[in-house]
């Protein structure tokens, strides 16, 4: 009996936030340790709508490490996710090492399991490797006994960069900052807490879902050519982004939205403009993403003040940012502009949206053709928190044995 309990898998499951950046990162100065050209600044989204899941188990009886996504088996030799494989083991062994008598030595050498699902779609430009580093690195810590650790998350969040470059925002709640650091070893180019998931209840976050599908190029090999051809990224990285950086983070604690907004969606453009910049061109946004852009312009005009702001991350979908009140007409437009298919599934997900009238004078000032399933649809959230620990074992993706469950 006491054999089979040691070989019993030990298991441990977290959920994920994404987060959306509003000062982006594009560029890296250090490819294997994943050093930005410049420092970024996010908002993390709420898990209830948007998030990663995945389950961890480790076990002596298990003969390699393996890892399941969405689904289907992945290679996990890839150097992303075995550089973070390495670098929690390492934590684990340098914690035991300074006398955590918590930690169990045995289990350090055991293999793991890794299975992880996200609730949203993949590869599309909504962050779905920043939730899932993120997602794994806090599973995988908290399966070697490290779940108390949980405390240092700058530590934490310089392994989760080591898979994503994002995903080091994504360990904590709120607005975090990535600092870019100076250190060739990457030991000070951490995510920070700017302020807490709680400091701007008002902010809301409606992201456009415009497609879904894998982006044509892929946000790595996007960044390597972009550094290597583009004059406006060096100048951003260098004049630009340090200076938005402050502003960014006062508008944020000041909770002073035209501010806020003005400052997205000037680095957006800027950021999809050294695509543009880079030599072949990368086309992120589509027509429905410049339709997008047209329509928050011509609405904010209507009103005479910065009532939305959008911005694009690596892909065609919109992240729109408002407040509160102003989302029941906002999600009225969208569903006048990009006409959703009338037999389709829900087009309005997330926190639930009150339906309201649209005046007729807004239609005529925002003035667009009508682009029919041109958003498949909205996701209504708000801003979040960090990684989370799942108690409930009947929510584990991996069987007491530490197989993935068996799918209808």
């Amino acid at each position: 009996m006491l054999e089979e309990s040691m070989d019993k898998p030990h298991i441990v499951t977290c959920t994920a936030p994404v987060n959306i950046a509003v000062i982006k990162y594009w560029g890296k100065r250090n490819e294997e340790l994943i050093l930005p050209i410049n420092s970024s600044l996010s908002v993390t989204l709420h898990q209830d709508q948007l998030k990663t899941t995945t389950t961890v188990a480790s076990s002596r009886s298990f003969q390699e490490d393996q890892i399941w996504l969405n689904g289907k088996e992945e290679d996990i030799t890839h150097p992303r996710l075995q550089s973070c494989l390495r670098e929690i083991r390492r934590l684990a062994r340098k914690r035991r090492n300074d006398g955590d008598s918590g930690l169990d030595s045995t289990g350090l050498s055991h293999k793991v399991h890794i299975c992880s699902v996200n609730n949203f779609p993949t590869a599309a430009g909504l962050a779905s490797s920043a939730a899932g580093f993120a997602c794994l690195v806090s599973s995988a810590l908290a399966v070697y006994t490290l779940a108390r650790v949980f405390g240092v998350e700058g530590e934490l969040s310089g392994i989760a960069r080591q898979g994503s470059g994002s995903a080091c925002r994504s360990m904590y709640g709120g607005f975090v900052q990535w600092i870019m650091g100076q250190k060739d070893d990457g030991k000070d180019s951490l995510a920070q807490q700017v302020e807490p998931e709680t400091h701007w209840p008002e902010l809301r976050i409606l992201v456009l879902v415009a497609s879904a599908e894998r982006k044509p190029v892929g946000s790595t090999s996007g960044m390597q050519t972009s550094v290597q051809t583009s004059c406006l990224l060096k100048h951003r990285a260098e004049s630009v982004a340090p200076g938005r950086m402050v502003e960014m983070i006062e508008a944020v604690r000041r909770k002073n939205f035209a501010a806020f907004a003005e400052l997205t969606m000037k680095d957006s453009n800027q950021f999809h403009a050294t695509c543009l910049d880079t030599y072949p061109p990368i086309f992120y946004l589509s027509s429905v993403s410049q339709q997008v852009i047209t329509l928050v312009h011509r609405y904010n005009s209507y009103y005479g003040e910065t009532r939305l702001a959008y911005t694009f991350d690596a892909g065609p979908n919109a992240v729109i940012f408002t407040l509160q009140q102003h989302v029941p007409e906002f999600v009225q437009v969208v569903q006048h502009f990009f006409p959703p298919e009338t037999n389709g599934g829900q087009f309005i997900k997330g926190l639930p949206v009150n339906c309201t009238d649209l005046p007729e004078e807004l239609k005529q000032a925002i003035g667009l053709e009508p682009m029919p399933k041109g958003i498949s649809y909205v996701i209504s959230t708000k801003a979040g928190p960090g990684p989370c620990v799942v108690e409930d074992p009947t929510q584990h993706l991996l069987e007491s044995d530490g197989w993935p469950k068996k799918t209808e």
